[in-house]
C-alpha cells in the first residue's frame, strides 16, 4: 500500500476506504490502515434483512484494524437502470458525499476487472468499456486491481478476519454472478487457464490507447468550440478531417459538456451522422437538461449546436 500511495497518491496524508465487510474490502482496509490514517466508509443499502447488523460488524472490524474513524452510511436505493446500477449509483453518491476531500480506496480485484471486460464485450459497449476500470480515477482508487480475489481471501484467513459472504454474490439473477461462477470457469477450462489475467492485460492495453485518443479529442475540442448563447457550438468542418475514433470522442465530450447524460453508442453515432452523412435530418435527442427539457443536438449553418424543447 505504501508503494501505491507513492505512485498514485503522492503527498496524501490520509484516505478513506469503502468497506462492505466482504473479504476484498476487509483485506484492503487492513492494508490501508497500516499505511496511512484511514476512515472506513460502510454503505448500508438496506436491501437485505440484517444489513444494519452487517454494517455494524464491519464498523467494529474497521476500528479493530486501526482505522481512525468508521462511518455507516445508510442509503435509499432507487430503481433506475436495474437493481445493480441503482445500488451502485446510491453507493457512489454516498461515498462521495462522506469523503470530504479525501481519496477513496475501492476493493476491486483483477477478477472484477476480468468480469467488467467480459460485460463490455457482451454488450458491445466499445473500447471504453472493454478497457475496464482504472487503478487511479480520482477520487476513486483501486490498489487491488492487479490482485486475484483468492489472495484477499487468504489474507483475511491469515489475519483471522471473519468476512461477510454477501448472498447477492451467489444470486444467478445477476449477470455478473453468472459470469463469475459459470462463464469465467468455463473459459479457464477451454483455454487452459490464465483467462482472467489475459482479460486484465487486454483492458490495460486498450486503456492506454483510449486515454491517448481521449487526450487528442480534448485538444481538438478546446481548439474548435466557441461559447455561444444558448449553447456551445462546434464547426462541422473541424470534425470532418478527423479520424472516426477521434471525431466520435470529440462529439461525446462536447455532448457531455453541454449537459447530455447516459449517452449510448447509438446516440453518438446519430450525432456523428450529422457530420458525415448530412442530408438535412432533424436533431438527435441526447437527454434532458437541469430544467427537465429534452436536449437535442442538431446541425445549423455548418455547425453542431445543442438546443432544448419542452418534455
Amino acid at each position: 500500500m505504501a508503494g501505491f500511495a507513492t505512485d498514485c497518491l503522492p503527498g496524501a496524508s490520509s484516505w478513506c476506504v469503502a468497506l462492505s465487510g466482504g473479504p476484498d474490502s476487509l483485506a484492503l482496509t487492513a492494508a490501508a490502515a497500516a499505511a496511512l490514517p484511514t476512515t472506513a466508509l460502510i454503505v448500508d443499502h438496506g436491501l437485505q434483512a440484517g444489513s444494519a447488523e452487517v454494517a455494524e460488524t464491519a464498523r467494529r472490524q474497521a476500528h479493530d484494524l486501526g482505522c481512525v474513524d468508521a462511518q455507516v452510511l445508510r442509503v435509499a436505493v432507487g430503481t433506475g437502470g436495474g437493481p445493480e446500477a441503482a445500488a451502485r449509483a446510491a453507493r457512489y453518491a454516498a461515498l462521495d458525499a462522506a469523503r470530504g476531500q479525501a481519496p477513496v480506496l475501492l476493493a476491486h480485484t483483477l477478477d472484477d476487472q476480468a468480469e467488467t471486460v467480459l460485460l463490455g464485450l457482451g454488450r458491445g459497449s466499445g473500447a471504453r468499456s472493454i478497457a475496464g476500470m482504472r487503478a487511479a480515477d480520482p477520487p476513486w482508487y483501486r490498489p487491488l486491481l492487479g490482485v486475484r480475489r483468492a489472495v484477499t481471501h487468504d489474507a483475511c484467513a491469515e489475519l483471522g478476519l471473519a468476512s461477510w459472504d454477501d448472498p447477492h454474490n451467489h444470486d444467478a439473477r445477476f449477470t455478473r454472478v453468472r459470469l463469475r461462477t459459470e462463464v469465467l470457469p468455463l473459459l479457464e477450462d477451454v483455454l487452459g487457464g490464465g483467462v482472467a489475467e489475459a482479460l486484465a492485460r487486454t483492458a490495460a492495453a486498450l486503456r492506454e490507447d483510449t486515454e491517448a485518443l481521449d487526450d487528442w479529442a480534448e485538444t481538438v475540442l478546446e481548439n474548435t468550440t466557441d461559447t455561444g448563447d444558448p449553447a456551445e457550438i462546434i464547426a462541422v468542418a473541424a470534425l470532418t478531417r478527423l479520424p472516426t475514433a477521434v471525431r466520435r470522442r470529440v462529439i461525446r465530450r462536447w455532448l457531455l459538456r453541454g449537459g447530455a447524460a447516459n449517452l449510448s453508442d447509438k446516440q453518438i453515432r446519430a450525432v456523428d451522422a450529422l457530420v458525415t452523412a448530412w442530408h438535412g435530418q432533424g436533431g438527435v435527442a441526447v437527454g434532458s437538461d437541469l430544467r427537465q427539457q429534452r436536449l437535442f443536438a442538431g446541425r445549423r449553418d455548418g455547425r453542431l449546436t445543442l438546443y432544448t424543447q419542452p418534455v
